[in-house]
């Protein structure tokens, strides 16, 4: 075959050339690029996919047609490509589509990095926000902010380096005879974000009155005046990390199987828990970097698309693209719902306890 891409239908190995005889398809269809590469594509998951990206974009023109200076949607998607007269230009260019680009960016970020947990742990509460990453992350960012007064830059890194250095303390807390278990990797966690909280109230309770509002506004989680300064870095982490962590979906679908499953089928299966590790904290870290802890959309986004799907893998692409439409939407009704505008972080907190709840409940009456 030439380096030409191909797309063919996975049929099982009872299939006959007969052009009576039935073939039964599958529910996926393998892309193959060239000799060397070739992708498993699902074809529900796809188009659930579709189903989600067209909504992120009928949500985003509405986000952006709308408000205290309503533009018709033509005009927006004039301004968007570079026409239109200034002041709409400015509304939309420069007060709302960063808003909103980083709203979708955070949202796929927490829906990728939760859908990964939840493999590897095997568990639908092994999510960011239960483990303690996205707390370690409001620790650094919030340690900047009191301790050092730092601004938005030394913030957006001090929740990096928080993040990272949680899932560093987490992973080898967790680890037991040279093997990470994803139910001890839950069980650290909550002990570690219970540490880390009750350390972020005490900065606060040491804090200046302007520190500890800004840095209680911050962990609350929210996308207000956020610009481009926010949207673009975050853009370029999550175009390199979102690729890199849907290439490596495929070894979390093994590790769904168990580790001496993975194993027998050719999986290094502490190595590529690692890499998968490593890039789900990275995604988790940059989205909090941008906007804040936003709650719960880590936990809800995988659990929401997996159903859509009826898949058994990991589903990162179907997770990320709920996560992107959850969040814009949570921030819409944040904006437009009540009599003041509130932050993103508390819609999803109040949406995301509410399904907590019914995934416990569901949990328990399954006797696991």
């Amino acid at each position: 075959m030439n380096s030409a891409s191909t797309v063919r239908d996975f049929a099982p190995a009872h299939a006959t050339d007969d052009a009576d005889a039935p073939v039964t398809r599958r529910p996926f269809r393998v892309l193959r690029i060239g000799d060397a590469v070739s992708v498993r594509i699902r074809v529900r998951s796809a188009v659930v996919c579709a189903a989600l990206l067209a909504a992120v974009v009928a949500v985003g023109l509405y986000t952006l047609a709308t408000g205290d200076y309503s533009i018709p949607v033509p005009d927006v998607v004039r301004a968007l490509l570079g026409g239109g007269d200034q002041a709409t230009h400015f509304v939309v260019d420069s007060l709302r589509a960063p808003r909103l680009v980083t709203g979708v960016l955070v949202g796929a970020a927490l829906g990728a990095s939760g859908a990964v947990f939840q493999s590897i742990t095997r568990n639908p509460l092994g999510s960011p926000d239960v483990i303690g990453f996205g707390t370690g992350s409001a620790c650094g960012a919030v340690a900047v902010i009191v301790l050092a007064h730092g601004d938005a830059p030394e913030v957006s890194a001090g929740a990096l380096a928080g993040g990272l250095a949680t899932a560093a303390a987490v992973y080898l807390l967790a680890l037991r005879g040279g093997a990470m278990q994803g139910f001890r990797l839950i069980l650290v966690g909550i002990g570690v974000t219970g540490m880390l909280t009750a350390f972020d109230q005490w900065m606060l309770t040491r804090a200046s009155i302007n520190d500890a509002v800004t840095a209680q506004i911050w962990l609350t989680g929210s996308l207000n005046g956020r610009g481009w300064a926010q949207a673009v870095p975050l853009a370029i982490a999550v175009a390199v990390l979102l690729p890199c962590t849907a290439l490596l979906s495929r070894q979390a679908d093994l590790l769904e199987m168990g580790d001496d499953a993975a194993r027998a089928l050719g999986l290094r299966v502490e190595r590529g828990r690692l890499a998968l590790v490593v890039l789900a904290v990275a995604l988790v870290a940059v989205a909090t970097a941008a906007a804040g802890p936003v709650t719960f959309v880590a936990l809800a986004a995988p659990q929401i698309a997996r159903r859509m799907t009826k898949s058994p893998g990991v589903g990162v692409g179907p997770a990320a693209a709920m996560g992107a439409l959850v969040v814009p939407v949570s921030d819409l009704a944040a904006q437009r719902l009540f009599p003041s505008e509130l932050p993103v972080g508390v819609a999803t907190g109040a949406v995301g306890g509410v399904y907590l709840a019914f995934l416990l409940a569901r949990q328990w009456r399954g006797g696991r």
